[in-house]
């Protein structure tokens, strides 16, 4: 188990995560119709960040905060769950938005608006030169991966830290086919990527993006073939499966009312890393501490975070739980848990 947390001057815990990316702010349907908008704070690396600390890890999400009304609400969002604020920059560019709509099943599609956005600009020198002792883990995600000029500062840093072996690193794709540019070089930079990190979580669809004649499973296997100690498949209303060392591992996702899956995916993920945090999985020595997990462990920790997507995707946008709703709902295998499609 991790020991007691250290807190900075302010009296905020130092960092064990820290996730690098973006800010979405979402334009979500109302009940009043489709010309009704209700904005919520997002993005995938934002939403991960807020369910690792919901969850009771303390991170820091490292991110550039638009000039805009939409950028003042972002960062209210992130003080406001106690991430911890010494990684977001102040930017001069605008907000990322993205225009929602949800399908009969809940399920989200976007429409993105973010050419000229804050997030994607990262200048030299605003991300850290190096982790503090105490990170434990540095997750990447989405948007941010493919967009210059930051997308080349980001590999940068996860390259670094690969070469340094203090932190775990993890990777989630997240591919969005409207905003990723050539489809060529995004395969090339998703799996440049996979070869540096040591746990790799992807949906069915990011899979079949970069593997589109192999099965979620054999894909699964050609990126841990990459490199990466554990990838963890996410597979819709089909639950979850993780490859790791040669074992195969599959959880089921039961039923349950879904009201939107806005953040379910990455819900999901700030649960893994939480999971890892408080089994000390994370941490110097990356590769072996993963490589140390047995069957039942990723039984358990597939669970937790189906558990974790199950109370999420029964909240409209992206509003992931705490801990004690997950133990309201009875946790991982009380039957009434789902895995939504990120």
């Amino acid at each position: 188990m991790t020991s007691q947390n250290t807190r900075d001057a302010q009296g905020t815990p130092s960092p064990r995560l820290v996730v690098v990316g973006e800010n979405v702010m979402d334009l979500l349907p109302t009940s009043h119709g489709a010309d009704v908008l209700r904005a919520a704070p997002g993005g995938g690396p934002a939403n991960t960040a807020v369910s690792a600390v919901r969850l009771g890890t303390p991170t820091r999400l490292l991110a550039r905060i638009g000039a805009d009304g939409f950028g003042e609400l972002i960062r209210a969002r992130l003080l406001g769950e106690g991430l911890d604020p010494a990684g977001l920059v102040a930017a001069e560019e605008p907000t990322a938005l993205a225009l929602a709509t949800l399908g009969p099943d809940g399920s989200a599609r976007y429409d993105f608006r973010m050419d000229d956005a804050a997030d994607w600009r990262w200048r030299p020198g605003e991300l850290p030169e190096e982790l503090e002792p105490g990170v434990r883990a540095l997750h990447a995600a989405s948007i941010a991966l493919f967009r210059e000029p930051g997308a080349a500062l980001i590999e940068g840093m996860l390259r670094r830290e690969h070469e340094r072996g203090r932190a775990t690193l993890t990777l989630d794709p997240n591919i969005r086919h409207d905003v990723i540019g050539d489809p060529g070089r995004a395969r090339e930079s998703v799996l440049r990527h996979v070869a540096q990190a040591h746990l790799v979580k992807a949906s069915d669809e990011d899979l079949a993006f970069l593997y589109p004649d192999l099965s979620p499973v054999r894909a699964a296997h050609a990126l841990a073939a990459l490199g990466p100690v554990l990838v963890v498949v996410t597979l819709g209303a089909d639950g979850a499966l993780a490859v790791s060392g040669g074992m195969e591992v599959s959880v089921a996702a039961p039923r349950t009312e879904v009201a939107d899956t806005v953040g379910a995916g990455d819900s999901f993920m700030g649960a893994l890393l939480n999971w890892l945090d408080r089994h000390d999985r994370l941490g110097e020595g990356p590769r072996d501490r993963l490589a140390g997990l047995d069957k039942t462990e990723l039984e358990d920790l597939l669970g937790f975070a189906v558990s974790v997507a199950a109370v999420t995707v029964t909240r409209e946008g992206a509003n992931p739980p705490t801990m004690e709703e997950v133990a309201g709902r009875g946790g991982p295998g009380a039957g009434s848990t789902v895995l939504a499609a990120p």
